[in-house]
């Protein structure tokens, strides 16, 4: 039994088109970063994945029921074509490298150009109100490099990747095939809205679309705000353990 695939609802000419990876990172960047396109783009479903070991769940949204990884795309919005896997749960170790071998696999075999893939980054301390995260971003080949280069995007030197990210950048680099992934400074311990909008930043600097971000920001202040109020509230603060992210364990 395949244990990854995915499921075309439509067939859409993608050829051209950049790949958003929103898989649940540090701070679910990618997921909010990865809903937040679609809805700004207004990107429509065409397909899914699926998996024995997926979660047994169906994920309801304005009465329809949504499987735990959803793939949306739009033929094209100005000169770019957008597709767009995302889930909110994060996948078990042993399901990683067969959903980023099946997405890059999907990639090369619709003629996409590329894959970027954005990721949370720890880091420590407290977001000062109305600062904006740093996003750094790392590349599969030279042509990707150069990509990064001109868009002044600065390049993440040293370090590890895990998850989805590093395995499609792997991939992307022994199969010749141009991936980015993204990486945003994020707090691990709340769903981090600032982050989300940086990376965002970076993938409209790097495929020359608009995209605002401002509500994000917006919301960003209004977490940020509510969790001071409970900080002080609380003593002592709830230990990030207590606060873990759902998980694709089924």
């Amino acid at each position: 039994m395949e244990e990854v695939k995915i499921n075309e609802f439509e067939k859409v000419d993608l050829k051209g088109g950049t790949i958003i990876a929103g898989f649940p990172s540090i701070g679910l960047v990618s997921t909010i970063a990865a809903n937040y396109i679609i809805d700004s783009m207004g990107l429509k479903q065409i397909g899914d994945m699926s998996s024995p070991y997926f979660p047994t769940l169906s994920v309801v949204h304005d009465t329809e029921p949504l499987s735990p990884v959803r793939i949306y795309a739009n033929e094209k919005t100005g000169k770019e074509k957008i597709i767009v896997f995302v889930s909110e749960f994060r996948p078990k170790p042993n399901l990683i490298t067969p959903l980023a071998n099946v997405i890059m696999d999907w990639a090369i075999e619709k003629s996409c150009r590329l894959i970027i893939s954005p990721e949370g980054m720890v880091v420590e301390g407290e977001a000062e109100e109305g600062s904006v995260a740093s996003a750094y971003a790392i590349a599969s080949t030279l042509k990707a490099k150069e990509i990064l280069i001109g868009a002044n995007i600065p390049q993440f030197k040293n370090g590890i990747i895990a998850g989805v990210s590093g395995v499609l950048l792997n991939k992307g680099k022994r199969e010749n095939f141009d991936v980015i992934s993204i990486l945003a400074e994020a707090h691990p311990n709340y769903p981090d809205a600032r982050a989300a909008a940086a990376a965002i930043e970076v993938i409209t600097k790097l495929l020359e679309i608009e995209i605002d971000v401002a509500p994000l920001y917006k919301e960003a202040e209004r977490i940020e705000k509510q969790l001071q109020v409970l900080q002080k509230q609380a003593r002592p603060v709830v230990s990030p353990s207590s606060q873990t992210q759902p998980s694709m364990y089924g």
